[in-house]
């Protein structure tokens, strides 16, 4: 029940903030991000372990998309607070997405390569979709889907080692996330 919820919270706040951005709506998405985040925190053992992991994914995340605006091959719609840097609303995913690491993707710690190929899949038809949904725009599409699947598949595994690092989901006898069935 655990991996469901937290599956399906990530799904309604990554449609949150792209679908709020591809509209001007961007802040909304970005608070819907932001009140999941604090949702995951509050049901954490370690809230402060979970928090920390959350606030190194975010601070990846804002140099590694500001990196492919400054290259020029994505464009974002809304939400930079500063031009020519990632907009609050793919921050609040990549803080999203990092509660997903030790609960519903958690089974990825157990073999970086099946990370590496997930990342490499992944996170491109992420940004693929929100292209599709008007959220932001691939400028050099060829380019910036390359970039894409090959910084995925190094940022995956790297945030899945983070995640090992501040797991605040397992509980105090060292049980993994799925052993609790109270958390989410």
């Amino acid at each position: 029940m655990t991996v469901a919820i937290n599956f399906i919270a990530f799904q309604f706040g990554w449609f949150a903030c792209v679908l709020g951005a591809a509209h001007g709506l961007a802040w909304a998405g970005t608070g819907v991000a932001l009140a999941i985040v604090a949702w995951h925190l509050s049901r954490a053992n370690a809230p402060s372990a979970e928090l920390m992991l959350i606030l190194i994914a975010a601070g990846i995340g804002a140099v590694w998309d500001s990196g492919l605006v400054a290259l020029g091959w994505i464009r974002y719609s809304s939400g930079a607070l500063i031009e020519g840097t990632a907009p609050h609303w793919i921050v609040a995913l990549w803080m999203l997405f990092a509660t997903t690491l030790n609960v519903s993707l958690g089974w990825l710690k157990r073999s970086m390569a099946v990370a590496a190929v997930f990342g490499a899949l992944g996170g491109p038809l992420a940004y693929f979709g929100g292209a599709k949904l008007g959220a932001l725009e691939l400028v050099e599409q060829g380019a910036a889907l390359a970039a894409l699947a090959l910084g995925w598949a190094v940022l995956t595994p790297l945030l899945l080692q983070v995640a090992r690092r501040y797991d605040g989901y397992r509980d105090p006898k060292g049980a993994a996330v799925g052993a609790k069935a109270n958390h989410a």
